[in-house]
């Protein structure tokens, strides 16, 4: 029967995956700031949140953002299956208190098996971001620096201030 909830496929198992508001927020933030950097360049395709992508034959992951460059994207063009057999460039996982560490781990390993070059976890709290370039590679983001797109997207820059600041404070993301 069909649900209205979002499922990441693990080794033959359906997982829910949740985000709750803030999260998700956030998230719609990234999708902001990357589409307007990607689009304006012409590199690919920024993902949001409900962008299912087969990463593995038995493995469906849903980023919370990911970019596809143009590269890896058949005849640089957005595929129209339902699950995409896609692996991002950049996939960025927004963290709520619902993410296990060793889910996270996990996930983590994978994205780099299958190819993924870049990897943001957001954490809302302490309001920082870890980057990864490998599994065992990674720099913490604190919210006065400034997060960059490195070798995957050269000349992206956001002050994590302006992700992490409410609406209605003065630089604020919307």
């Amino acid at each position: 029967a069909r649900e209205d909830r979002l499922y990441e496929l693990v080794d033959g198992i359906l997982l829910e995956k949740t985000v709750g508001s803030y999260e998700s927020y956030l998230a719609g933030l990234l999708v902001h700031f990357l589409q307007t950097f990607v689009r304006g360049r012409r590199l690919g395709v920024v993902y949001p949140p409900d962008g299912m992508m087969r990463i593995a034959p038995d493995l469906v992951r849903i980023p919370d953002v990911s970019f596809v460059s143009f590269d890896r994207l058949p005849g640089r063009k957005v595929p129209r299956d339902p699950i995409a057999g896609l692996v991002p460039d950049l996939a960025v996982e927004v963290i709520s208190r619902h993410n296990t560490r060793k889910e996270m781990e996990d996930k983590l390993a994978e994205y780099f098996a299958a190819g993924v070059r870049l990897v943001w976890y957001v954490y809302p709290v302490p309001r920082e971001v870890r980057v990864y370039t490998a599994p065992d590679r990674s720099a913490v983001v604190a919210e006065h620096e400034t997060l960059d797109g490195g070798d995957v997207l050269p000349g992206f820059s956001l002050r994590l201030a302006e992700l992490f600041a409410e609406p209605e404070d003065e630089g604020g993301a919307c």
